[in-house]
């Protein structure tokens, strides 16, 4: 059975304080709809200061759509790790981790904007150093025991309930990122399809002795939208898709490498592309994808449309999916 998956990041150019409030109730609604259907997981992410209103704290809006549900997975993917504070993530993560069941994966990377380091007035340089500290704290702290941190003795309670720890991935499209998965005995989520890093965090898990497994990205990964018109839908709406589009290739260097890239400057480019895809349900069923990550609130998406697309990837596509499974 192929992962289903629906993508929330909240973005929207140009919202108000009550747009923004209808937007993000919305995205909750959308989950728990999503969760009575058999959708596998939400998927969320972490930017800071985005002009158009990314969403600036996944684990918030993780809390919500872990209220409003009762078996969907979240899945943060990813948060800027050196940014947190070690211990209050501890916290944060252990709470979500209790009051959901053990729904909350959560792949930590390092992020690839300066700026969002400067807003936080964290250190650059340090990223890797910090990061290290970072997952280092997270696995001491949910042992519930007594451990030294900055040269103080601290403890983190409430335990988790998952053992012996919740899901924790390390990201990225390094080597540096690779070996400390291996070194930590943590998964290892490469940003894109990259077969050669995999095979050097495995060579790294002999190296330290330790257990772990990669969650690699397929080799075409693309964001849905479903229409029973896509070439209206692409009319009315992919500016929203393109704007989306644009932002993410504006923050990543030459050198970054992820799963979802796009160097679209047009609708028509985009649409051609096909990193976003407008598709009938028949044409999202013909796919035969290993993962179908629905965006159905893409750049800003007007609501009823989203919820459209929505409504036809869990009335008229996953129900089949299940059956050809």
């Amino acid at each position: 059975m192929p992962v289903s998956v629906v993508r929330f990041n909240l973005v929207e150019p140009d919202g108000t304080p009550e747009s923004l409030s209808a937007r993000y109730k919305a995205a909750v609604e959308m989950a728990s709809y999503a969760d009575d259907r058999g959708v596998d997981t939400v998927q969320t992410e972490e930017h800071h200061g985005a002009a158009n209103n990314w969403l600036p704290s996944p684990f918030t809006f993780a809390g919500a759509v872990f209220g409003a549900t009762r078996r969907i997975a979240v899945t943060v993917s990813a948060i800027i790790g050196p940014l947190h504070d070690p211990l209050r993530l501890a916290e944060d993560i252990a709470v979500l981790d209790l009051l959901s069941g053990g729904r909350l994966v959560t792949v930590a990377g390092i992020g690839y904007r300066p700026q969002e380091y400067a807003q936080f007035d964290v250190e650059w340089t340090r990223r890797g150093k910090l990061q290290d500290e970072l997952l280092e704290t997270l696995l001491k702290a949910w042992s519930g025991e007594e451990f030294t941190f900055r040269g103080r003795q601290v403890r983190v309670t409430p335990r988790p309930l998952t053992q012996p720890h919740p899901l924790l991935l390390v990201g990225g499209s390094s080597q540096a990122a690779a070996r400390r998965a291996a070194r930590l005995g943590l998964p290892f989520f490469p940003s894109a399809h990259l077969p050669e890093l995999d095979a050097y965090y495995k060579e790294r898990l002999a190296e330290y002795g330790t257990e772990g497994w990669t969650m690699m990205p397929a080799k075409t990964t693309s964001l849905l939208h479903l229409s029973e018109d896509p070439d209206r839908t692409w009319a009315e709406y992919g500016a929203h898709f393109l704007h989306e589009a644009r932002t993410y290739a504006s923050w990543q260097s030459r050198d970054i490498r992820s799963a979802v890239k796009s160097a679209a400057t047009t609708v028509d480019e985009l649409r051609a592309e096909g990193v976003y895809r407008i598709l009938t349900p028949q044409e999202c069923l013909a796919q035969g994808l290993e993962n179908y990550v629905l965006h159905p609130l893409s750049g800003g998406m007007p609501l009823d449309e989203g919820w459209r697309s929505l409504h036809l990837f869990c009335e008229d596509v996953l129900p089949r999916l299940k059956d050809l499974a």
